[in-house]
């Protein structure tokens, strides 16, 4: 059976039908209808494939590549703080985000034998949870892709594109919120494209959704794609009243008790209605005054030369990006032409439109925000590959797509597979390349501050190591991130006192010294680099531009 047999070829049945199909009439594949083709043998082949190939992509060298970051420090100290002290947050919670995201690293953690140090540490604990979320993302992406185009081939496409971009598997096997939000998106899209869409389908949609939403706030620029998609669903089917009424009342479930959890704390609003960013107030946090704060932040544009998109995310994998963006103009206008018929063109290409918007808006954006666009731009990919093919013979078919993921594979330009070192010798991407092991700079330096440093210690540090410093034997109470050194009245005030003499230890990376310059603007670290002008350095290690070193506070 060729490769790509499903998409239905197809007659739809109206009146007379042909005398070879009257016994048997054949459904025009509809997204709105539901008639999406079976998924055979030959696209179950596929689909164990993807998953297989997801497997190993993400899974081999996840504890060792790449370094840990400070925001994976801080998801999973929240989530420690969860288990060890049924709170949101071993520090003043300020609702920077919603909670779903470690509350879930929380529910893993918890019941596995040694909790966060199942997996050697709480960090790589929480990237074998991002393992089976991209597994599990990777069975709904090829799904979506398929039910939406209606071929194998689109469907392949995508969760090859998925499973092997450099891109993908630097920020996918890092535990981030962004990773868990986009499987919550991408379930309430797959339950919407169940063959029947009744209303205990819009419920778990919505619910799913909801999820999203309070796993991180920015899976709300999917909402009108995915309302729309509802409406086309249920618009000529007899629950659409109770539908329509259910499923934002499902999605607005999660999110109402995010906020009915800020009223009982008497932090939902800010003291006064004081919503001055100059002027913040100071008695409590407030869920509205963080969220105006949040909607007001500005960062530029991503454009320019040495912004994010040029200075990282191209070079990590240009091919993806620029083929997706030109695939999700082709979807929209394919969609937007015929919203009827190409139905899943306009959603896949609406779906990365949104995306894609929220990056460029001109707030802050971090490296790792990346992350969600990249499975919808294979979609996009995956679809108007699927659709420029499907009138090729089978050889063409099949052959041409395999011929290109090869090539992507072998040339070392792309740095998919291969790579062009420093040197200008061809050796294995850094992904899979066994002798790079960066997290095992980190785990030295713990081993450093375990053997040398007493536990009593007044430490300031990145967030990547709190959870082994506050979970591991001799436990470092004292030991906190430069961030709540900075800003936290308890840490700040009470246990430093601002004063840089009251620091013991400083252990730094190359990152986190850039990170304290980018916070310094109103001065507030200027203690911490006291400290650090007056300390010897008593451990350093290197590789690559990584630097890792601790200090000792005269």
């Amino acid at each position: 059976m060729p490769y790509d047999q499903e998409p239905p070829q197809l007659a739809t049945v109206h009146g007379r039908a042909p005398a070879a199909t009257a016994r048997r009439p054949v459904r025009t594949m509809s997204v709105s209808r539901g008639r999406f083709p079976p998924l055979r043998r030959s696209g179950r082949i596929a689909l164990v494939f993807a998953l297989a190939t997801g497997f190993l992509t993400h899974g081999y060298h996840l504890f060792k590549y790449p370094l840990y970051l400070t925001d994976e420090g801080i998801y999973m100290q929240r989530a420690w703080a969860v288990v060890r002290e049924t709170s949101l947050s071993p520090y003043t919670y300020d609702y920077d985000h919603a909670p779903g995201g470690w509350l879930t690293l929380a529910g893993w953690a918890f019941p596995l034998p040694r909790q966060f140090e199942t997996f050697g540490n709480a960090i790589n604990t929480g990237r074998f949870l991002m393992l089976l979320v991209h597994i599990a993302t990777v069975y709904l992406l090829f799904e979506i892709t398929r039910r939406l185009s209606g071929r194998v081939l689109a469907a392949s496409v995508a969760a090859f594109l998925y499973n092997v971009s450099p891109l993908a598997i630097y920020f996918q096997r890092q535990v981030l919120l962004d990773n868990l939000m986009m499987f919550w998106a991408l379930l309430s899209v797959f339950v919407l494209l169940r063959r029947e869409c009744r209303i205990k389908h819009a419920l778990a949609a919505g619910l799913a959704f909801g999820i999203a939403l309070i796993t991180k706030e920015n899976a709300v620029f999917f909402v009108p794609t995915c309302a729309y998609l509802l409406h086309r669903r249920i618009r000529d089917s007899a629950p659409k009243r109770f539908a329509q009424t259910l499923w934002p009342f499902a999605l607005m479930a999660p999110v109402g008790a995010y906020v009915t959890y800020a009223m009982l704390k008497s932090e939902l609003i800010p003291s006064g209605l004081n919503f001055n960013l100059e002027n913040p107030p100071a008695d409590h946090v407030s869920l509205l005054y963080t969220l105006w704060w949040q909607i007001n932040r500005s960062q530029g544009t991503l454009l320019t030369s040495d912004g994010l998109l040029f200075a990282s995310w191209l070079p990590k994998d240009g091919i993806l990006l620029l083929a997706g963006v030109i695939a999700m103009v082709i979807a929209l206008y394919w969609g937007a032409r015929d919203r009827d018929r190409n139905l899943g063109f306009l959603v896949a290409g609406t779906l990365a439109l949104a995306y894609a918007f929220y990056l460029i808006r001109g707030s802050v954006v971090l490296d790792f925000y990346v992350a969600p666009l990249i499975p919808l731009l294979a979609m996009n990919v995956g679809m108007v590959t699927g659709r420029l093919l499907r009138r090729t013979p089978s050889m063409v078919r099949m052959g041409l797509p395999g011929l290109a993921g090869a090539v992507l594979l072998l040339a070392p330009a792309t740095g998919y597979l291969l790579t062009i070192n420093t040197e200008g010798r061809v050796e294995i991407a850094d992904q899979y390349n066994p002798r790079l092991n960066l997290t095992g700079m980190q785990e030295k330096q713990i081993a450093w501050i375990r053997k040398n440093v007493p536990p009593d210690a007044k430490i300031i540090m990145d967030d990547d190591l709190w959870s082994e410093l506050h979970d591991v034997k001799p436990f470092y109470p004292l030991a906190h991130s430069h961030w709540n050194a900075a800003s936290d009245p308890d840490v700040r005030d009470k246990l430093f006192g601002k004063k840089w003499k009251n620091i013991d230890y400083i252990i730094m990376s190359n990152k986190m010294r850039e990170s304290i310059a980018e916070n310094n603007a109103g001065g507030q670290e200027d203690w911490i680099l006291a400290a650090l002008k007056n300390s010897e350095k008593v451990w350093e290690t290197s590789q690559g531009d990584i630097k890792l070193e601790i200090y000792r506070v005269k």
